[in-house]
């Protein structure tokens, strides 16, 4: 625990399975890494809150959150996992997750931790050398985790093959931080740099994008500020179908229903919010599969407009 905040967390063998959606000739396969569950912060005052603005009572009356998303007694659910995209050209993979063996004090579930993750992308049908291409939709330490391992007492590029696409904004981020020094968090690029991007810069891997990057005819980055000021989403068009991996612009689907409910990680609630409702005006004008970077559960659904806010629906799009 974590000031007061309750958490589990389980290997995501024994709860997670591999998903798969195609969008046009795309294919998306989710592959799991961990999962966590939370209270909010009105079950111990010293809880700074994952969802501050948000009550049990508030989660508990979104009748579709459960099971998926929430458990019986309003704890919120939530999954770390990479999500792989294949186009007819290209094996992108998209987020980190947390990575194995790491040195997360301030985090300690997450600490000196050994998840089977790249098990697990073995068992999806991927090896690491078969990925090309590594996005980040964001430098927060869950979601860079596995662009390294720990060969030799040296951390070393998990995907050899692959180019690491970093956005320059979070990057010029970061280093402005660095400079800054320390804050404590494990969320500061002091607790993740040194071991999960720097390697990649080293090894000649890295390139530096803008947050409306086009990485193939299929695939583009959607700049979606507020969680961090340089944190991008994906998008994916094939065959005249769309869809979105939202990163953490939405990072629990309870923000769907309230747009308004920024999470205690974001460098700027008010622009996150404001993302993020523009983002689901967007997307369920659509209908658009949107997929969940922290999603449990299903992980993916189609926003759809319930009354002046939103819902999220069973996808329209066909599973792989």
């Amino acid at each position: 625990s974590r000031r007061g905040l309750t958490l589990r967390h389980w290997e995501a063998g024994d709860t997670e399975a591999v998903q798969r959606w195609r969008v046009g000739e795309v294919t998306i396969t989710k592959v799991p890494e961990s999962m966590l569950e939370a209270g909010l912060a009105e079950a111990d005052p010293e809880n700074e809150g994952f969802l501050p603005y948000a009550s049990c009572a508030e989660l508990l009356q979104i009748d579709w959150l459960k099971p998926d998303f929430i458990t019986g007694d309003g704890k919120i659910k939530l999954s770390f996992h990479a999500l792989v995209v294949e186009t007819p050209t290209r094996r992108i993979l998209v987020d980190t997750c947390v990575g194995n063996l790491k040195s997360r004090p301030l985090y300690p579930f997450w600490d000196q931790h050994e998840f089977p993750f790249l098990e697990s992308l073995t068992a999806a049908g991927f090896a690491r050398e078969d990925i090309d291409t590594v996005v980040c939709t964001h430098l927060h330490v869950d979601h860079v985790g596995w662009n390294t391992m720990l060969v030799d007492g040296a951390w070393t590029p998990t995907f050899p093959n692959a180019r690491y696409l970093f956005g320059r904004v979070e990057i010029e981020r970061c280093e402005a931080a660095a400079r800054a020094g320390d804050d404590g968090s494990a969320l500061h690029p002091s607790g993740f740099m040194s071991d999960s991007v720097q390697p990649i810069f080293e090894a000649g891997l890295a390139d530096l994008v803008e947050m409306d990057h086009r990485l193939c005819p299929e695939v583009t980055l959607c700049p979606t500020p507020g969680h961090t000021p340089g944190h991008v989403s994906v998008v994916i068009r094939s065959a005249g179908e769309r869809a979105l991996i939202t990163g953490d612009v939405i990072h629990h689907p309870s923000q769907i229903a309230h747009p308004e409910w920024s999470v205690s990680a974001d460098s700027d609630p008010a622009a996150a919010a404001e993302t993020r409702a523009r983002l689901l005006a967007d997307v369920a004008d659509e209908g658009a599969l949107v997929i969940g970077t922290h999603w449990a559960g299903r992980t993916a659904g189609v926003v759809a407009r319930h009354g002046p806010t939103y819902r999220l629906d069973q996808p329209g799009h066909r599973s792989a």
